[in-house]
């Protein structure tokens, strides 16, 4: 028996909680062989964990299978590596961005599809979270309407395997109960189900978890931000007065003190209307501006505007998302809005310390 022996078999061992591998996850430290003997230490977030004694089981299991004469010894440690893992249910995410609006109807699920499948085509792992439980509306716009997700026993833990559109891995609550069911929830409910979003569902490591939000700043937002640190907020709007007035109430909640996290940027839609027939005409139907003012009031910047053009609409209708129509002015549109927001984040992340869960009742 020698140590790379042995940690080729712990890495058939899974997290879990997180479903990850765990020498991936950077949670065996100390390995120490001698003789038969085989002592190393199994890094934890809580000594108290859920599965902590299949954890324990199966990483013996595992080394008696192939070396029957194996005494193992496991030592469990209660610290979770990683500068924002310890406050995060999800920590092989490195960047949690929420898609968020102040009401309903700009277009927010569509901005958030676009812009993780944009975040995708520039290279990046993505992730897209249906947080809108009310309005779940990503199996539609994904073609994934009557699909469910799997379920997976991981180290005696049952975990969701998410859908994958688009070589998107997502999950939504419109894909575990039926299309025409109602969603009928207080607080509580909605809670334990964006948690369990987090917590049991089986994302892979990702660069970018995008996060399509319910309009208005509820129970489902308080959650998130209790339940992951997030990295950073994308706010739609569309240029008319009243999205904008309940788009400034959205948009002050995650810049309250007790919450603080960063606006990185404003995604105006529907700025003006294009007919196919005429395509270099622009009219302003819902007025002008609206983005440009949202985005000097949270002192950021406006990652792009989404013109109301009717491929938009068929596209989320057909589960064939614009910005995939290769070439066309609306997916220039949304690709520029990705890799606004790529490099807004990268100034985050290099001028501010990680975000950490909020604690607020």
């Amino acid at each position: 028996m020698n140590k790379e022996d042995i940690l080729s078999i712990l890495k058939t061992v899974r997290d879990p909680q997180t479903g990850r591998d765990i020498i991936t996850a950077g949670m065996i430290e100390n390995l120490d062989i001698q003789g038969n003997n085989i002592n190393f230490s199994l890094v934890v977030p809580s000594l108290q964990m859920q599965g902590k004694s299949d954890l324990n089981f199966a990483c013996i299991g595992a080394i008696v299978e192939r070396f029957p004469a194996a005494q193992v010894n496991v030592h469990f440690v209660a610290r979770t590596p990683g500068s924002q893992a310890s406050t995060s249910a999800v920590p092989q995410i490195k960047n949690v961005i929420a898609v968020a609006s102040g009401k309903g109807g700009v277009g927010k699920s569509t901005v958030a599809v676009n812009l993780a499948l944009g975040l995708k085509k520039l290279g990046a792992k993505v992730g897209l979270m249906d947080a809108d439980v009310y309005g779940p509306s990503l199996p539609t716009m994904l073609g994934l309407v009557g699909k469910r997700p799997l379920i997976q026993e991981i180290t005696g833990a049952m975990k969701m395997v998410p859908l994958e559109a688009y070589g998107l891995p997502t999950i939504s609550i419109g894909n575990i109960i039926d299309p025409e069911q109602a969603v009928v929830l207080r607080g509580p409910r909605l809670a334990a189900i964006i948690k369990q979003f987090f917590n049991d569902v089986l994302w892979d490591d990702l660069d970018f978890l995008v996060v399509d939000l319910p309009p208005g700043t509820g129970d489902v937002q308080l959650t998130l931000l209790q339940t992951v640190p997030v990295t950073g907020v994308v706010m739609v709007t569309t240029p008319q007065e009243v999205a904008l007035s309940d788009a400034i109430k959205g948009m002050n909640m995650f810049l309250l003190p007790q919450v603080n996290v960063p606006i990185l940027g404003v995604v105006e839609n529907m700025s003006w209307f294009t007919p196919a027939e005429l395509p270099n005409n622009k009219y302003f139907i819902f007025g002008e501006g609206g983005g440009k003012k949202l985005a000097k009031m949270a002192n950021t910047v406006l990652l792009g505007q989404i013109p109301l053009v009717q491929s938009v609409r068929e596209g989320g209708d057909n589960g064939k998302p614009a910005i995939l129509e290769d070439g066309s002015p609306i997916a220039d549109a949304f690709i520029r809005v990705a890799e606004n927001t790529l490099r807004q984040i990268a100034v985050r992340n290099e001028l501010i310390a990680p975000s950490q869960k909020v604690n607020i009742g």
